[in-house]
């Protein structure tokens, strides 16, 4: 009597999980991360009250008062005032409007160029892409603050021109980056099957290549936005940037040079908010690449 012969299951296929699985798997990662959830909330409060500022402010940020320079903290003046007169509170929110304004706009415009160099210059390769990485390499080898200087020194300051002038000296990493997650997935079986079904290229591009360099490009855009309110302080301190008597943080630190010793509070005030911004955009980025890694979760 021969043993009837023993069947074993085949085991299931792993089936890849969904995007709806992969994004709350990506919440959780994120969520655990307490401190990129602070630099969430930090950065929601600031921009908050820079939206709110004309209601929250108790004073007309641009009124100088010379009878009222250099008072100390008060219930009159919660932060105390400047060199002429104005009330500190009402700038450093009203400062935060410019600050934040240049670093989310110019990092938009930044990413918007990155992504079309490097989508390209991976997707079409050839000749267009060693010109366009040519031109990337060039701009990276040119340093960038000094690049900056000059075109303002030229062209004048304002907002427009300083968002327009980091945007433009910006967006070289992110190219970069593009390009490089363009070449890791053009080759891929899915895309090679979607030519072979007659799929145009602007689809193909637009469908199946960017979406899979959407979480780099987010943590480059939030890394972004805190060089971008370094870049603009740095000019509006060195007098290039934003000009009084509209506050910027930067401008803020340039006015209270003078009186660091003194009322060291000037500069104290100002100068924590940019180092407050930075950190939590720069915390918000690496939380969000940590949360878009594929073993989070």
């Amino acid at each position: 009597m021969t043993d009837a012969p023993t069947t074993h299951a085949a085991p299931a296929a792993a089936i890849p999980p969904s995007g709806n699985e992969m994004r709350k798997r990506a919440i959780r990662a994120f969520v655990r991360n307490r401190g990129a959830v602070i630099s969430l909330v930090v950065l929601v409060v600031l921009m908050g009250t820079s939206l709110l500022a004309p209601w929250l402010t108790p004073y007309d940020p641009e009124k100088i008062n010379i009878m009222q320079r250099l008072q100390s903290p008060s219930p009159q003046h919660w932060l105390g005032t400047d060199e002429v007169g104005r009330d500190v509170f009402s700038r450093l929110l009203f400062g935060s409007r410019v600050s934040l304004v240049v670093g989310l706009v110019s990092a938009t415009l930044s990413v918007l160029i990155g992504v079309l160099v490097g989508g390209l210059s991976g997707y079409f390769g050839g000749l267009l892409d060693a010109f366009l990485m040519r031109i990337t390499d060039g701009m990276l080898a040119i340093p960038i603050f000094f690049f900056l200087l000059v075109v303002m020194a030229v062209f004048g300051s304002g907002l427009t021109q300083i968002v327009i002038v980091i945007s433009l000296t910006t967006w070289m990493p992110i190219a970069r980056i593009v390009r490089g997650e363009i070449l890791r997935v053009r080759t891929l079986p899915y895309v090679e099957a979607a030519h072979a079904l007659g799929a145009k290229q602007l689809h193909v591009i637009t469908a199946h290549l960017l979406p899979q360099t959407i979480p780099a490009v987010i943590v480059a855009a939030t890394l972004g936005v805190a060089n971008a309110i370094l870049l603009e302080s740095a000019l509006s301190y060195l007098g290039l940037g934003i000009q009084p008597p509209i506050p910027s943080w930067g401008n803020m630190l340039q006015g209270a040079q003078a009186y660091v010793w003194n009322q060291p509070l000037l500069a104290l005030w100002p100068g924590l908010l940019i180092f407050v911004a930075v950190m939590a955009y720069n915390s918000l980025g690496d939380g969000i690449r940590d949360a878009l890694d594929p073993g989070a979760g």
